[in-house]
């Protein structure tokens, strides 16, 4: 008996085993077989991939303002290493400091002394790490560096290739271009702007280079051998204007420091064909070393930043008001001798002086908040929410820049009589400064909202893709826009900011004032200064908005963004060889 149960029990395990092996082995063979595969192929297969460069970015001159260039990582290899850590440290350390922006940026002899002794002590403690045997030293070195220390014969040391972003016109376009930071995966990845939105294009198709290998992982002569092409990134033609860019910008820094404004933007955009001709802001940021910088200076405020646009979108409610032919511009306001009393609040001229029976070009010249309420009222809450969501407002307007953002412009039913009379003056209503430019040239080219393109022109190969102008809508007739375009040209000619104008050039223009709103009430010291227009008014060459974040020197716009805004019309006159009326 006791024999009998021992052969029992071997059978079973025999059973049990062979069980197991089999389901192994349908494992391997039929669930698994994909993995072997991988397996197998990895043991006798090398694969390598070749990386494609980085597509450039041109202005419209096609001189570049982002080109990639070849770059270098440098690497230990630490048990191949026969010198001192402290030895290889000191030596290399002389090579590197020329690439280091802190080292460059250095005045005094001392301040590089420390740079120099601290990059030495980095790249020894680098080299005495625990546990490792591959450590990377520095990235983006440069061609002339790699052959400098490849003439050292340091044994141990090697070198990866890498791309690096260089950026001839240095920060010019910062917020326009966006950078080249990694992703998680330590590989290139475009950020912000165009190198954000366009980063597919960009990049390219990295090229593959696959054959078998022996047991020595050396190549098999006569092995199957597999290539396939890498593809460069594709390159981009823009709208910008290099010339005007930089004027724009220089322009721009002495606004902001002679008005002591926290910050200031301009755009400006052609009204025909929605490309964007210059796009700056301050402060900037150095997209080659975007790491030095706070990332509040990354996004561009054209796109990413909401404000109330105060007077500036009294053009828009205006252009609603005649395009519903609810009023004309001879209608008199029958309102505004006084202050406007509308629940417990009072509505305000800005200079607190009033016209009686104003007609709507006076409104309009005069920057009259009670001659708005007059036409926001007209309107009724159906038509000026029809006409505002028409001019693209509450919506993104498709801009190629990554960060676009849009405010959401609250529901028509959830509206109020008070909602109607404070949007009427460009009060408690958010817009973006892409939003009011590009409504701004839909009066200028008679009624059309444009889609706005920083990219003209999309290269690939031997193939030019042309961004044409796609015309969203059709928001107000050409009657409408001319009627608006006149009474804004009045309001240059005749209203507060006439002491700055350009004579002998017919400019459309319209200043907007703004209180910032801050923990539920607005501030009464700080404001945003703004002045939107085009010109020459007849037959408008460019749309331009001038933005000034609470200016220090004056609240108003009209002296401090309509004179910025008329400097740069003056050099764009010039610039363009439009000659005086």
């Amino acid at each position: 008996m006791v024999v009998l149960r021992r052969l029992n029990l071997l059978l079973i395990l025999f059973t049990l085993g062979f069980l197991l092996i089999s389901m192994r082995l349908f494992y391997w063979q039929v669930i698994g077989a994909d993995k072997a595969r991988s397996l197998a192929w990895d043991q006798y297969r090398s694969e390598d991939l070749v990386y494609p460069f980085r597509g450039e970015i041109l202005a419209q001159d096609n001189f570049p303002l982002t080109v990639s260039q070849k770059a270098f990582l440098l690497y230990a290899s630490l048990p191949k290493l026969e010198q001192s850590p402290s030895q290889i440290a000191e030596t290399i350390t002389p090579v590197l400091l020329s690439s280091l922006k802190e080292y460059q940026d250095a005045s005094k002899s001392a301040d590089k002394d420390k740079v120099a002794k601290k990059l030495t002590e980095t790249i020894e403690a680098k080299l005495t790490t625990p546990g490792i045997v591959w450590i990377g030293l520095q990235h983006n070195l440069s061609v002339e560096q790699k052959e400098k220390i490849e003439k050292m014969d340091l044994a141990g040391l090697g070198f990866e290739p890498e791309q690096q972003r260089f950026y001839p016109e240095a920060s010019m376009s910062a917020h326009l271009l966006g950078f080249v930071g990694k992703d998680k995966n330590a590989q290139d990845q475009g950020y912000f702007g165009l190198e954000g939105f366009y980063d597919l294009e960009l990049k390219g198709r990295p090229g593959v280079v696959s054959q078998e290998k022996d047991a020595a992982n050396n190549p098999i002569l006569f092995g199957s051998f597999f290539t396939q092409d890498k593809q460069d990134g594709n390159t981009l033609v823009l709208h910008v204007d290099r010339a005007i860019q930089f004027m724009v910008e220089e322009n721009l820094k002495k606004a902001i420091k002679r008005y002591g404004a926290k910050s200031g933007h301009v755009t400006i955009m052609d009204p025909e064909t929605g490309g964007i001709i210059s796009m700056a802001s301050f402060p900037g940021y150095d997209p080659r070393y975007y790491f030095d910088y706070s990332q509040e200076n990354y996004k561009n405020p054209v796109v990413a930043d909401l404000y109330e646009p105060g007077s500036t979108f009294k053009i828009f409610v205006m252009a609603a008001g005649l395009d519903a032919k609810k009023i004309d511009k001879d209608s008199k306001c029958d309102i505004c001798s006084g202050p406007f009393k509308i629940d417990k609040y009072y509505i305000k001229t800005w200079d607190d002086k009033y016209y009686e029976n104003s007609s709507m070009t006076d409104v309009i010249k005069h920057s009259d908040n009670v001659g708005m309420v007059f036409v926001g009222q007209k309107l009724g809450i159906d038509e000026f929410w029809n006409y505002i969501d028409r001019f693209g407002f509450g919506k993104k307007t498709n801009i190629d820049l990554q960060e676009e953002i849009s405010p959401v412009l609250k529901a028509k039913d959830k509206w109020s009589q008070v909602d109607l009379v404070t949007a009427a003056f460009g009060q408690g209503i958010a817009v973006t400064g892409i939003q009011v430019v590009r409504a701004t040239a839909a009066i200028a080219n008679g009624g059309n909202l444009l889609e706005p393109h920083v990219v003209k022109t999309i290269i690939s190969g031997d193939k030019k893709i042309e961004i044409k102008p796609e015309v969203v809508a059709r928001v107000i007739k050409p009657e409408t826009a001319e009627a608006v375009k006149q009474m804004m040209v009045e309001a240059v000619e005749g209203g507060e900011s006439k002491w700055v104008q350009v004579k002998g050039f017919k400019i459309a223009g319209k200043t907007g004032t703004a209180q910032i709103p801050i923990a539920g009430h607005y501030d009464k010291e700080k404001t945003i200064a703004s002045f939107v227009g085009f010109a020459p008014a007849d037959k408008p060459r460019f749309v331009m908005l001038v933005t000034l974040r609470e200016p220090s020197s004056s609240p108003w716009a009209s002296e401090t963004a309509a004179p910025l805004f008329f400097d740069i019309a003056r050099q764009l006159f010039t610039y363009y060889g439009i000659q005086p009326d």
